[in-house]
């Protein structure tokens, strides 16, 4: 079977829903354009992503989203530690690149890797002047610098996609339909018959809340990325789901502040 984040990437690859697509454009379209220098464009010159914001906004000003202070957010990391090469710069680009410029050309790993690292971003800007704000840069923003770390971060690769699978059943069972057009989606992307019938089962398992909340106890930036991802996951458009979404940022043990800044930040206030 693939690796986590190659089954990630596959998943946002396999035809998104429109409201996940705009979240993420809500998300990463803002904080200085490659036209207007000097902000986001001039910081991840050399990565791909500059070319890949540039075609996007046609070298206008972006808004919404992480703003201006996305630019603040990366160099402050950068400098936390030791150098922007050491932030995963480059998936940021191939998700960018891959899911919100159409492109298909970018590896599912390296997407799945820029899905981790945006995650990893929204929740380290939401928790930032609150209690639960983060001492050190998160693994996802920032490179793996051990083989532990590797680990790590696929293990959260896992949960951000038991975290999107869980929410969208928030209102009952996925669809049937649905399950087998991700599922064929997944196949037409290369995604292995082990890989395909992975996503399967977990589609088809029953709600495991306690199971997320159990993996985040005591670890607020990982609670901020799978709320996150959990918006990402889900239209977000009926009583139940909203229900799920509040329980859930509760039971994560969010602060207020910090689920109103992810909920503003993609677009749902």
């Amino acid at each position: 079977m693939a690796n986590l984040s190659e089954v990630l990437g596959a998943l946002l690859q396999a035809n998104p829903s429109e409201s996940t697509q705009n979240r993420l454009q809500q998300a990463l379209g803002a904080g200085g354009t490659p036209a207007q220098g000097g902000g986001l464009g001039d910081l991840l010159k050399g990565t791909g992503l500059d070319e890949v914001l540039g075609g996007l906004f046609g070298g206008g000003q972006a808004g919404g989203g992480l703003g201006g202070t996305l630019t603040d957010v990366l160099k402050q990391a950068g400098e936390a530690v030791g150098g922007h090469e050491n932030l995963a710069l480059g998936a940021l680009g191939a998700l960018l690149g891959s899911v919100l410029g159409g492109g298909t050309g970018s590896a599912k790993g390296a997407v799945g890797g820029g899905a981790l690292a945006l995650l990893a971003t929204l929740a380290y800007q939401a928790l930032k002047g609150t209690q639960q704000e983060a001492q050190e840069v998160p693994l996802g923003l920032r490179q793996p610098a051990t083989t532990t770390e590797e680990k790590q971060l696929e293990d959260q690769a896992g949960l951000v996609i038991k975290a999107m699978v869980n929410a969208a059943k928030a209102d009952g069972q996925i669809d049937r339909d649905e399950v087998q057009r991700i599922v064929g989606k997944l196949g037409e992307a290369g995604m292995d018959q082990k890989t395909r019938d992975f996503v399967l089962s977990e589609m088809n398992k029953p709600m495991d809340t306690e199971g997320l909340v159990a993996a985040a106890q005591g670890n607020p930036q990982l609670g901020a990325q799978l709320y996150a991802a959990s918006l990402l996951g889900i239209e977000v458009d009926t009583p139940g789901e909203r229900a799920y979404l509040e329980d859930f940022a509760k039971r994560l043990g969010l602060v207020p502040q910090a689920v109103t800044n992810l909920e503003s930040t993609l677009g749902m206030t």
